[in-house]
C-alpha cells in the first residue's frame, strides 16, 4: 500500500475486518457520566485565523542519532542502557532524518498549514557548547526540513527544547543543576548561545519559537525522581533545582529574541507548559484541586505570566514544610528581585499540552519521613470509575477537562494567547494494526469540540490546536508499545513506511471544515457518532431507556460509517 493512498486503509478486507473491530466498539466506553448540557455538541466554527497542527519531537522521529558528528543527547544514554521498554531505542526511530519529505507530503494531504517540530540541541551543537564546534550537517538538516515546509505552505512551530540535553552538558556541568542562584551561569548561557544561533539561522523563516517542552516533566521526572534522562535521582530537591535554572534559561532566550531579532525577524517567543486538569473529589477537596495545578502548572506559569515569582501556596506550603522537617530554609530556591523582574513577562503566548484529567483529594498535613516533590503537594489523585482509559497507563478521556483548564488559564494568567500544543490519545501497539482507530476519532472529536467551547463560549484566546502526534513514535520509556499516531509507522520495516490511519482522514475534514459548521456532511457524521463516542444514546440521555438504546448506537454507526469510506476516497 502506498503511505500516500488515499484509499490505503479502505481496501475491501482491510475495511470488513475494520468494520468488525467498530462493532466491537460499541460495547467500549470511549467517555464516562454523560452531562446533556455540559458534553452536548457545539455546532459552529473556529476563528478564520484559527491555527491546525500535528506535532512531533526530535528524538522521537528523528533516529540518525550519530550521523555526521551528531553528539550524544541523554535520552541516547538512557535507551542504550536497556532501560526503555523491549530495550527499544530511538537509533532509527521513524528516521524523519532522512524521510522528512514524506513527513511534509502527509501534511499536506491532510491539508495543514503549521507544523511543530523540535530541534535537537546535540544535532548542532555536539557538545551543547558552541565554542566546541558547530555540526553544519544539523544545520543543513533544519534547513532542508524548514525548507520543504515552507514550500509545501506549512508554517514551522520550532521547539529548542525537547528533552534531549547534550551528554556532554550533564557530564559537565550536572546540566540543569548548575548553580541554581544566578540567571548568568553556565547553562543560562550555553542555552541563551544554543537559541541565538537557531534564531540566526532559521528565523527569518521561524516565527513561532517554544524554548522549552514540559519543564516539569524535565525537573521532575529527570532530576527529581530520576526514571528519565538524565536520571538524577534526588526526589527531595534536584526537581526544583533544576526548574529553577530552567526558568531562567528561558527567560535567557526570550530576552535573547527580544532584543536582537524581533525587530528584524518578527517572530514570537513562548514555553510550553503540560498540565492535567485537577477536579476536586468532593467539594471539601476545591483548595487541594488548586494546589495540585499550582504545583504543577504554576510552579513554571506563575513566574512567567504573573510576577515572576512561584505561586504563594507553593512557597508557603514549602515553608511550612521546611519548619516541620527542621530545616533552616525552604528546598524551593528564592528568586532575586532581579531575577523576578528579568523572568515576568517572558512568554508572547502559552503553549499548553494537555490530555486527561485527575480527580483530586485533600491529602494535608502530615509531616513525611522522605520528602519529595509528589508529598509536598499534600494531594491525592485518582480517577472516576466511569472515565475511559487509553493504552498509556495515565490517559483517561475526560474532554471536559480541557475547556476548564483552558478557562483556568484565562483567569488566572491574565487572559493569554494560548496554543494547544499537544493533545492526543494512544493505543496499544498491537498485531493487527488498529488503522480504524475509533476511539482516536472519539477523542479528537471530543477534545476539539470542547476546546472549540473555551473559544466560542467562554472566550477563551484559544489561537491553535496541535494533535499528538503526527507518526507514531518512540514513546520514551514505553517505547513503541504505545502508538499516538495519525499515521502509522511500521517499526519492522527497514523503510518505516507510513500509513493513514482513519483519524487522519477525520482530522484532515476537521481542518478543512475549521470546526463543526451548522448544516455540513461533516458535521452530521459527527452527529452520528457523538453519542457513540460518549457511550450513550439519544434516548439515554433524553430519559429514554429500553432495549433501542444499543440499536440507536449501531444504527448510528451505520449512518458514520459511509461517510467516513467517502471522506477516506475524496481525501
Amino acid at each position: 500500500m502506498s503511505a500516500t493512498a488515499s484509499d490505503s486503509i479502505m481496501e475491501t478486507g482491510t475495511f470488513v475486518n475494520c468494520f468488525l473491530l467498530v462493532i466491537s466498539l460499541v460495547i467500549i466506553p470511549v467517555n464516562g457520566g454523560y452531562d446533556k448540557e455540559r458534553d452536548a455538541l457545539l455546532k459552529g466554527t473556529f476563528p478564520q485565523d484559527f491555527i491546525w497542527s500535528s506535532a512531533t519531537a526530535a528524538y522521537q522521529i528523528e533516529g540518525a542519532w550519530n550521523v555526521s558528528d551528531k553528539g550524544p543527547s541523554v535520552w541516547d544514554t538512557l535507551a542504550h542502557q536497556g532501560r526503555v521498554y523491549n530495550q527499544d531505542t530511538g537509533d532509527v526511530a521513524c528516521d524523519s532524518y532522512h524521510k522528512y519529505p514524506e513527513d511534509v507530503a502527509l501534511m499536506k494531504q491532510m491539508g495543514l498549514k503549521y507544523y511543530r517540530f523540535s530541534i535537537s540541541w546535540p544535532r548542532i551543537f555536539p557538545t551543547g557548547e558552541q565554542q566546541d564546534g558547530v555540526n553544519q550537517d544539523g544545520v543543513r538538516y533544519y534547513n532542508a526540513l524548514i525548507n520543504e515546509l515552507i514550500a509545501n505552505d506549512i508554517q514551522p512551530m520550532v521547539t529548542l527544547f525537547h528533552w534531549d540535553l547534550p551528554q556532554v552538558l550533564q557530564d559537565r556541568y550536572g546540566g540543569f543543576l548548575n548553580n541554581h542562584t544566578t540567571n548568568t551561569t553556565v547553562i543560562h548561557d550555553l542555552f541563551g548561545d544554543y537559541a541565538r544561533f537557531c534564531y540566526q539561522n532559521f528565523g527569518d523563516r521561524v516565527k513561532y519559537w517554544i524554548t522549552f517542552n514540559e519543564p516539569w516533566i524535565t525537573s521532575w521526572l529527570g532530576y527529581g525522581v530520576g526514571n528519565f534522562a538524565p536520571q538524577h535521582n534526588e526526589p527531595a530537591e534536584g526537581q526544583y533545582k533544576a526548574a529553577h535554572n530552567i526558568i531562567l534559561s528561558h527567560a535567557k532566550a526570550y530576552h535573547i529574541y527580544d532584543d536582537e531579532f524581533r525587530a528584524a525577524q518578527n517572530g514570537q517567543v513562548g514555553i510550553t507548559l503540560n498540565c492535567d486538569w485537577g477536579t476536586p473529589k468532593t467539594p471539601a477537596d476545591a483548595d487541594a484541586a488548586i494546589r495540585y495545578i499550582q504545583f504543577s502548572m504554576g510552579w513554571f506559569a506563575h513566574p512567567i505570566f504573573k510576577n515572576g515569582d512561584y505561586p504563594e501556596v507553593m512557597k508557603t506550603t514549602m515553608t511550612r514544610k521546611a519548619q516541620e522537617e527542621g530545616r533552616t530554609t525552604s528546598r524551593l530556591p528564592e528568586f532575586t528581585p532581579e531575577q523576578k523582574a528579568y523572568i515576568s513577562g517572558t512568554g508572547d503566548f502559552f503553549g499548553l499540552n494537555h490530555y486527561t484529567t485527575v480527580e483530586v483529594t485533600d491529602a494535608c498535613c502530615t509531616p513525611i519521613e522522605n520528602p519529595n516533590y509528589d508529598t509536598d503537594k499534600d494531594v491525592g489523585t485518582g480517577h472516576a470509575p466511569d472515565w475511559p482509559r487509553a493504552a498509556s497507563s495515565w490517559l483517561y478521556v475526560v474532554p471536559w477537562g480541557i475547556r476548564n483548564l483552558l478557562g483556568f488559564i484565562k483567569e488566572e494568567y491574565g487572559d493569554p494567547e494560548i496554543y494547544v500544543t499537544e493533545n492526543g490519545r494512544s493505543d496499544h501497539d498491537q498485531d493487527p494494526a488498529i488503522m480504524m482507530d475509533m476511539e482516536r476519532i472519539c477523542y479528537y472529536m471530543m477534545y476539539t469540540n470542547e476546546v472549540m467551547k473555551a473559544s466560542n463560549m467562554d472566550n477563551v484566546k484559544v489561537k491553535a490546536y496541535t494533535a499528538w502526534s503526527l507518526l507514531d513514535n518512540f514513546e520514551w520509556l514505553s517505547g513503541y508499545s504505545e502508538r499516538f499516531g495519525l499515521h502509522y509507522v511500521d517499526f519492522n520495516d527497514p523503510t518505516r513506511t507510513r500509513y493513514p490511519k482513519a483519524s487522519s482522514v477525520f482530522f484532515k475534514q476537521l481542518v478543512r471544515n475549521n470546526g463543526y459548521p451548522e448544516g455540513s456532511e461533516f458535521t452530521k457524521y459527527v452527529e452520528n457518532m457523538w453519542y457513540f463516542c460518549h457511550n450513550t444514546t439519544e434516548a439515554e440521555v433524553n430519559g429514554y431507556t429500553g432495549g433501542a438504546s444499543q440499536i440507536s448506537s449501531l444504527f448510528s454507526l451505520f449512518l458514520a460509517i459511509p461517510m467516513m469510506i467517502a471522506y477516506s476516497l475524496i481525501a
